[in-house]
């Protein structure tokens, strides 16, 4: 367990803030920007631990519903660690609010202007140009999930499964339910 932070108002501005900022960055989704709120809440400020950043995702994305939810996860987590209850509830909200409004409003007013300019070249070119964007995002936010803070691969046969896992999914009709049944139980048997 993390000691008691003191947080003062100009921190949770800042916590504010950077959410803030990562919300416009979010393309493809919130978990993109996993690897800067790393960054930001374990190495540089040291908010959460680096088990607690993991724990956030993986709690997050288990439960059913939206995959921004793991920041509320790292909101409740700041606050717990700031001094409790009413500072994690807290500690949600900022974290949130702070995700939401940006990327919310930009998504919205880009949508409705895209839709109504989707026969453009300049538009169809800026949706095939975010595809890599997106796919590169998702692959640094593995590698932090996988590596924690050390940045370094120490384990290459998870990383060999991820990628026949991947392959499996994108070369055959095989439903990926099945491979996440197939991970669960290697899981549970303590083979990976």
């Amino acid at each position: 367990m993390n000691p008691v932070l003191h947080l003062t108002a100009a921190d949770w501005l800042t916590l504010f803030g950077h959410f803030l900022s990562l919300s416009l960055l979010s393309v493809g989704g919130a978990i993109t920007t996993a690897p800067d709120m790393h960054r930001f809440l374990v190495d540089r400020q040291h908010w959460l631990s680096d088990p607690q950043f993991s724990a956030s995702i993986a709690i997050a994305q288990a439960a059913p519903g939206p995959n921004v939810l793991f920041v509320a996860l790292m909101g409740w987590n700041v606050g717990l660690n700031a001094g409790g209850l009413p500072l994690a509830l807290f500690g949600i909200l900022v974290s949130m609010v702070g995700i939401l409004i940006p990327s919310t409003t930009l998504t919205y007013l880009a949508a409705r202007w895209g839709h109504e300019n989707r026969d453009l070249r300049a538009v169809r070119a800026f949706k095939q140009g975010m595809a890599p964007i997106v796919i590169a995002l998702l692959i640094a936010t593995g590698w932090i999930l996988s590596t924690g803070s050390s940045y370094a691969l120490h384990d290459w046969p998870r990383w060999a499964l991820t990628v026949a896992a991947a392959l499996v999914v994108w070369r055959t009709r095989l439903h990926l339910l099945w491979l996440l049944g197939a991970g669960a139980t290697l899981g549970a048997l303590g083979w990976i």
